[in-house]
C-alpha cells in the first residue's frame, strides 16, 4: 500500500506530502483546487509518459516520490528478476528535468521507465472518469473476464503459443514466397551453376597461371641469365668453383703454420657448399626450361577465360567465382527441394494450430464457466446501487480465427430496464449508470486481483441521495481488505472515510491538508450546503459521520 506521497515543482503543486491511511482515504476540494493535478503527479510515478507540463518552476525538477509497504504483497520474484533488492518499505521516485528529461528510481537505484511501470501497476490501480470509456475496449472486457476466471497461467500458455503459431505462420510465407521467386529464377541459376561448375575453378588458380605465364613468356632470356650463372661457376681453370676449391686447399696447407688460415678454410667450404646448392637448382631449373609455344598460349587462354568470366559476373577474383557459384547451386538446391520445407513447415505450423484452438477451447470454458459468477456479482452489486432492474449479460461470439487473447469476442449486454433486450453497455449506459457498472466491475476485479491499493477518482459521477450513500458502502466494504483513496464530491461518500484530506489553492498553489474529527464535519456541511453553511448542515455531517 501507498504510505507517503510526496511532490514537489509539479503544475500548481510546489510542496506537497501526504501521509496515507491503509484503509479509506477521502480527498475532497472545491473544482479547480488541484485534485486532476494530484492524480497526473501520482500517474508520473507510476511510470506515465511526461506530457512536457510537469514543470512549475521550469529552472527546478519536479519530483515525485511514493513510499510503499510491500509487505505480504509477494513482489521478491519482481525484485530478482530485475536485479534490484527488495526491501518490505519500497520508494519509487521519478524526476522530470528542467530539460524534459525522465529518470527513475527504485530504492534509490536507477531503472528503466517500463520497470517502473510494471511495477507501478502491480501496487496501484488508478480509476478516472474517463475510464469508463474502456468498457468499450474488448480488450478490457476479455481481461477483466479472464480474471475472474483466473485465467492467467492458461493465458499465458495461449500467448506463447500464439506466438510461436504466427512465428510459423510467418515462415511458412516466407518459405511459399521464396520458392515463388525460385522458380522464376530456377533456369537462370541453373545455367549459372552449370557455366561456372564447367569452369572448372580452383581456389589460387589465377596467381599460379599469372607465375607460369611470366616465366613462359620470357623463357629464352631466363635461360640465357642461366646458362651464364652456370657458366661462371662451372669453366674448368677460370670457374668460381674450382677458383675457391683451390683457395680453400691453399689454406688447408697453411693452416699449421697460420691458424686464421683454418677459420677461412672452414668459412670458405661453408661459401662452396651454399654456391654449388646454387649452381645445382640453376642446372635443373634449366633442365626444365621450355619455350613451349603451345603450353604458353593454353595458359593464356585458361587465364583469359577466368579474367573474362570474373568481368561478367562483376568479382574481383576466382574466388569470387567459386563463391557464386556455391550459392548459385544452394538456391537450386533449395528450389530443389523446397516442396519438402514447406511441407514440413505446413506440418508444424498445423501442430502448432491445433494446440493453439485447443487451449482457446480451454479459455473459451473457463469464461463460460466464469460468466455466471460474474453477471451475478455485477447484478447485485448495481442493485445495492439502486438499479434492480438490470440486466447484464456477457456474451461470448466465437471468432473466425484464434486472436491474441482466443477464439472469443467479449461484450458485456446491459439494460437498466427488465423490459427491453440488453445492448452493449458502452452504447446504452448513461453517465451515471456507467458510474455504477464501473464500481461493481472495479470491486470485482480489485477482489480477484488482490491489488494493495486502488484509486477512484469522481466514480461517483451523476449520482446522489440514498444511491451515494449505497455506493460509500460499497467503497467503504473494499477498503477492509485493500488500501482505497476515493477523490469525491459526494458528502454521503466522504462521510466513510478513515481519513479526509482537503485540497485547495492558496496564492496559486495547490495544497493538500489532512482534516480532524471537527474539520471534517465542516468539510462535509460544506458538501452539504454549499459555501454558506447552516445548522441543518452541520447536523446532517454529524450524522453522516456517526457524531
Amino acid at each position: 500500500m501507498l504510505r507517503r506521497l510526496s511532490v514537489e515543482n509539479y503544475a500548481l503543486i510546489d510542496k506537497l506530502e501526504m501521509e496515507l491511511d491503509p484503509r479509506l482515504n477521502i480527498i475532497t476540494g472545491e473544482t479547480g483546487a488541484g485534485k486532476s493535478i494530484l492524480l497526473g503527479a501520482l500517474g508520473l510515478l507510476l511510470g506515465a509518459k511526461n506530457d512536457g507540463s510537469a514543470m512549475k518552476d521550469a529552472a527546478r525538477n519536479c519530483t515525485v516520490e511514493g513510499i510503499f509497504d510491500l509487505t505480504g504483497r509477494d513482489l521478491e520474484a519482481f525484485f530478482d528478476e530485475n536485479d534490484l533488492d527488495y526491501a518490505p518499505e519500497t520508494t519509487l521516485t521519478r524526476i522530470i528535468t528542467p530539460t524534459g528529461k525522465s529518470r527513475a528510481f527504485i530504492n534509490d537505484v536507477p531503472v528503466q521507465l517500463a520497470q517502473l511501470r510494471e511495477l507501478g501497476s502491480r501496487l496501484i490501480d488508478i480509476h478516472s472518469q474517463h475510464q469508463n470509456l474502456i468498457l468499450s475496449s474488448e480488450e478490457f472486457r476479455t481481461s477483466a473476464l479472464d480474471t475472474v476466471a483466473a485465467n492467467r497461467e492458461l493465458l499465458a500458455q495461449y500467448t506463447a503459443q500464439y506466438a510461436r503459431t504466427s512465428e510459423l505462420r510467418r515462415r511458412l510465407a516466407a518459405l511459399r514466397e521464396a520458392a515463388e521467386k525460385g522458380r522464376r529464377d530456377e533456369e537462370w541459376l541453373r545455367f549459372q551453376t552449370e557455366e561456372l561448375t564447367a569452369a572448372n575453378l580452383r581456389a589460387g588458380e589465377q596467381a599460379e597461371l599469372e607465375e607460369e605465364l611470366t616465366v613462359l613468356e620470357n623463357a629464352d632470356r631466363i635461360g640465357e641469365a642461366l646458362t651464364t650463372l652456370r657458366n661462371a661457376f662451372d669453366t674448368d681453370e677460370t670457374g668460381v668453383l674450382a677458383q675457391l676449391k683451390n683457395s680453400e686447399n691453399e689454406l688447408n696447407h697453411i693452416r699449421g703454420h697460420y691458424p686464421a688460415a683454418g677459420e677461412y678454410a672452414d668459412r670458405l667450404r661453408s661459401v662452396l657448399e651454399e654456391l654449388k646448392d646454387i649452381n645445382n637448382s640453376a642446372a635443373a631449373a634449366a633442365e626444365r626450361l621450355d619455350a613451349d609455344p603451345e603450353r604458353l598460349a593454353k595458359r593464356s587462354a585458361r587465364l583469359d577465360a577466368l579474367i573474362a568470366l570474373q568481368q561478367k559476373h562483376h568479382v574481383a577474383d576466382e574466388a569470387g567465382l567459386i563463391d557464386l557459384r556455391d550459392r548459385c547451386a544452394a538456391q537450386l538446391a533449395a528450389i530443389v527441394h523446397s516442396g519438402e520445407e514447406i511441407a514440413e513447415a505446413e506440418s508444424a505450423l498445423g501442430e502448432a494450430a491445433a494446440k493453439l484452438l485447443a487451449l482457446a477451447d480451454r479459455l473459451h470454458k473457463t469464461r463460460e464457466k466464469a460468466a455466471a459468477g460474474f453477471e451475478k456479482h455485477i447484478l447485485s452489486t448495481l442493485a445495492k446501487l439502486g438499479m434492480p432492474d438490470t440486466l447484464f449479460r456477457i456474451a461470448l461470439t466465437p471468432l473466425a480465427e484464434p486472436g491474441r487473447t482466443g477464439c472469443d469476442s467479449v461484450q458485456f449486454l446491459f439494460t437498466a430496464n427488465r423490459n427491453m433486450t440488453p445492448q452493449p453497455v458502452e452504447r446504452i449506459a448513461s453517465g451515471g449508470e456507467l458510474s455504477r457498472v464501473m464500481l461493481a466491475l472495479k470491486a470485482l476485479l480489485a477482489e480477484r486481483m488482490q491489488l494493495p491499493t486502488i484509486i477512484f477518482d469522481e466514480i461517483d459521477t451523476g449520482v446522489s441521495g440514498r444511491i451515494a450513500d449505497a455506493m460509500g458502502e460499497i467503497i467503504e466494504s473494499l477498503a477492509a481488505s485493500m488500501q482505497v483513496v476515493d477523490i469525491t464530491h459526494l458528502p454521503q461518500v466522504a462521510s466513510k472515510g478513515s481519513a479526509h484530506f482537503v485540497v485547495y489553492k492558496r496564492n496559486g498553489r495547490t495544497e493538500i491538508t489532512r482534516l480532524g474529527d471537527d474539520e471534517r464535519v465542516t468539510e462535509i456541511a460544506k458538501m452539504l450546503s454549499g459555501s454558506e453553511i447552516t445548522d441543518a448542515a452541520v447536523a446532517q455531517a454529524r450524522i453522516l459521520l456517526g457524531k
